[in-house]
């Protein structure tokens, strides 16, 4: 029997809240990656400092790295180098939260590098309905069609989770962790 090679997992949780739903979901996947044998780590945006993008072109006019100094430089290494990265965000308003569209808007100066990268994407909403969440699928699959030869592998749909924790207990954080074993 033929052994699969392990593969780099990088998961971005964007909310707000540590243990909010969508960090949960983030979490189980992580650990389901790593009972299946593949490096796992987990990012959590609110402990970094991530600017806003100003626009001034840097990055792309002369391939000069952007000059704003935060945490983002890692971030895009990290991203970089994973083979699968987890996109985990809350649901509000009908779309991503700003912290993941502040990172995804930050990508500017290195996206061609995120190439050939499996994503799964993780979403977590007080709507009980997944077709609510439709506008933010949307909204990462315009990040990734930006990317050359990203592949979607999954998305985990939080539905009902309103308060922090609401997603305990549920099927969804069974489904991220056999999503995360199934890399």
């Amino acid at each position: 029997m033929k052994r699969e090679i392990p593969k780099k997992v990088l998961a971005i949780s964007s909310s707000p809240r540590r243990g909010g739903n969508s960090d949960l979901l983030c979490e189980q996947f992580v650990l389901g990656a790593r009972q299946a044998g593949h490096p796992a780590e987990k990012i959590f945006l609110k402990d970094l400092k991530i600017n806003y993008c100003t626009g001034c072109g840097t990055c792309y006019r002369g391939g000069k790295p952007c000059p704003q100094r935060d945490d983002t430089a890692g971030v895009l290494e990290k991203m970089i180098a994973a083979d699968v990265i987890v996109m985990g965000t809350p649901v509000y308003f009908y779309t991503l939260c700003a912290q993941m569209k502040t990172l995804i808007d930050r990508t500017c100066s290195r996206y061609r590098e995120i190439s050939h990268k499996e994503f799964y994407f993780v979403l977590a909403a007080a709507d009980s309905n997944p077709r609510a969440m439709e506008r933010t699928l949307e909204s990462f699959r315009g990040f990734t069609s930006c990317l050359n030869g990203a592949k979607e592998k999954g998305v985990i749909y939080g539905v009902g989770a309103w308060h922090v924790g609401d997603i305990k207990g549920s099927d969804t954080m069974k489904q991220a962790v056999e999503m995360g074993k199934a890399i």
